[in-house]
Order: structure tokens, then sequence, then C-alpha cells
């Protein structure tokens, strides 16, 4: 994300213009962008012209467009925003009050104006904007004809490409079938990690199954490599990592990103310690039930007696349209960090994220036992 201008006043009303740069931007463009708000952008509308001899033709027009934000949607899959809400500025092409959507693009500047901008949103543009800030990983979780190659940035889990490949099973006396098929599905993760792992860009690459299926994937990778003089791959082999993972779904990462050999790899990341917190509190949740909470009203009391050592909340809940239930949020978030402790926002985009939004999206670690918490309805 590119900031092109910045003007905030003291009570904090005022606008930012951004330009986003790659898609996972387009996720904190949703997450910035509210009902109420003021959005200035470029879009594309479709103006029909008649001429002098009746015949009516349409035309796809660029535009840029001032709207009063009424609803936001994205789309994770195609990386999409897309802004509805009337027009408040009088053009030719639409009339003021009008409906319209625009669908928000990459590199496109976008100008987001407020009434009043929140800590915890010009804390997502300071960190979308520093490139320093990011390190990306990826990762190919396989088992036997199924894997996954996933990109995991600061903020989101990607899943780049789905691969399903019938293995079937070795027959005794001929295993020729068998070992055509998993050539052919180890040949198409090979293309994949081609296809969509940036070597400039990505630190580290975790290849993980159950078995050996990881030890021959990552073989292949490296005998193809050599055979096709791939210096890309050549060059990196010191960023892959063989680890054990239960199988080759999704999921498979959180018990990944949980082994100690990998978090040491990942320790300069965010998510890594996000998932070390977590991990902490399902822990202390199990030997210390006292010392660990969920759920907003628990963890708000807690937070009341000075009792979180650890916060861990989800981005959805600084969505919320009700005005006071975000502040209520930013209220926590300062009111622990204030105190000495520690507030760690998970995305709802990342596997860590999901995981907390099954815990009601707000959990916390205690810094001493609050026993009285099991009898607050």
């Amino acid at each position: 994300m590119k900031q092109l201008g910045r003007h905030i006043e003291k009570d904090f009303a005022g606008n930012v213009r951004l330009q986003p740069e790659e898609p996972e931007d387009m996720w904190h463009l949703y997450n910035l962008i509210s009902a109420g708000d003021r959005i200035r952008a470029s879009t594309l509308r479709k103006v029909q012209s008649e001429s002098s001899t009746g015949s009516v033709a349409s035309q796809r027009v660029r535009i840029t467009l001032s709207l009063v934000v009424e609803d936001v949607e994205f789309d994770g899959q195609a990386h999409r925003v897309l802004v509805k809400g009337r027009n408040n500025e009088e053009n030719k092409f639409v009339k003021l009050g009008q409906y319209h959507t625009i669908d928000l693009e990459l590199d496109k500047p976008v100008t987001i104006a407020k009434d009043e901008w929140d800590s915890i949103d010009l804390e997502r543009i300071d960190s979308a904007c520093n490139l320093a800030k990011r390190a990306e990983i990826a990762a190919v979780v396989l088992q036997e004809g199924l894997a996954h190659v996933c990109l995991l940035t600061e903020h989101m889990t990607v899943v780049r490409q789905r691969i399903e490949v019938s293995v079937p099973r070795k027959r005794k006396g001929s295993s020729s079938n068998h070992d055509k098929a998993l050539n052919r599905f180890l040949e198409q993760i090979y293309q994949a990690i081609l296809r969509h792992i940036d070597f400039s860009v990505v630190k580290c690459v975790l290849v993980a199954s159950p078995g050996f299926f990881k030890d021959q994937l990552y073989e292949y990778i490296f005998a193809e490599a050599v055979r096709t003089d791939q210096r890309a791959l050549i060059d990196n082999k010191s960023k892959f990592v063989v680890a054990h993972c239960s199988s080759g779904h999704k999921h498979a990462l959180t018990e990944l990103l949980l082994d100690p050999s990998i978090q040491s790899k990942l320790s300069d990341t965010k998510f890594a310690a996000e998932t070390r917190a977590l991990d902490r509190f399902h822990k202390m949740l199990q030997d210390d039930p006292d010392r660990a909470c969920y759920g907003a009203t628990h963890v708000l009391h807690a937070a009341n007696i000075g009792a979180i050592d650890t916060l861990m909340i989800a981005d959805t809940l600084f969505r919320s349209h009700d005005v006071a239930t975000r502040k209520k949020y930013i209220w926590l978030v300062h009111h622990v960090r204030r105190n000495g402790g520690t507030a760690l926002i998970y995305s709802t985009m990342h596997v860590t994220g999901e995981q907390l939004k099954n815990l009601t999206g707000v959990a916390a670690i205690l810094s001493f036992p609050v026993p009285e918490l099991d009898d607050i309805q």
C-alpha cells in the first residue's frame, strides 16, 4: 500500500489518500472503509447516448465519483472490494444522491474521509504502508493425492492453488500406474511453486506432510530444478524447510506453525507471535482455567480489574456498524496496552484469526487468577 496523502485534524476528522498495490491491500481497504465514510475513487460507468437519428449507443466511461458509503463487500477469492453508496458530488454522468457501486482497483488511488479516525485504523495504515514489516512465507501442505500451495502474509492465508490427483494404490508385481500418478502429482506441485511463489519476497517455504511425501516432494523439486537449470529454486534452496503435519488440508498450517523448529525461523513475523499466544491460551485454559477467559463480558471484566496480560482480538470486531461497540473494543485495546499488557489484533483472513473467531473473537491470558469470572452470566 502506498500513502499518497494524509490530512487529519486535531479532532481526528480528515482524509487519507491511499493506493493499493497488491491483493492484500484490498483486505486493508475493506477494514478501513465503514458505513458513513466518504470515499473518492475512479470507476467505470456504462453511459448511453442518443444520436440525431434516434439510435442509442452505449459505452463504458471512466469517471471519478465521491460516495457516502452505505455498504462494503470483500471477495476473498478475487481480492475485490465493492463499495456501495450515494453520490454526493454532482457530475454529468451521475446525479446527486444517486446510488452507485465502485469496484476498487489495484494501482488506482482512493481517498477515504471520516468524521473520526481512530488509532486502530491509523495503526493499520502505518502497518500496510511499511514494507519492512511484511514477512511473507509460502507453504505446501500435502498428503497422497492432495496438496495446497499457500502464501502466508502478515494478515492473510491465501490458498494459491489446490491440487488433487487420483493416485492408485501399489499392486503386487506392478507399481507403474501408482508411480506415474505420483510423478504427475509432484510435477503439478512443482509447477505451482514456480508459478505462485516469488522468491524475492518470500523468506521461507514450508513443505509439510504426514509420512514421507514431504521428502519425496523436496527431492523431486531440486532434481527437476537441476535438470532444467531453474536458478530461482537452486539459489533459494536454503529457504525450504521440511516438516511434519497431519494432513494436506489448509488447517494443517496451524499445527505446523506451532512446531518450535518452525517458530524459530519465523520469530520475526507477526503471526508467529499470534500463534504462540493462541497456543499458550489453550494450554492455560486446560491447566489453569482461572487465568484464561474468552467472550466480551468476561474479557471486559478482566480488563476493568487490570488482570489482562495478553489480549487476543479479531479484526472483525472493529468493523461493527454500531459505533458504541466499535469504541468499546478500541478502548479495550488501549486499556490493556496502557496497563503494560500485550494486545494482538488477529486477521480473520489468517488461520490463527479463524481459530480466534470460533472463540467469539476475543480472548485473554490473565496475569493472575480471577475465579469470579465463572459466576458472570
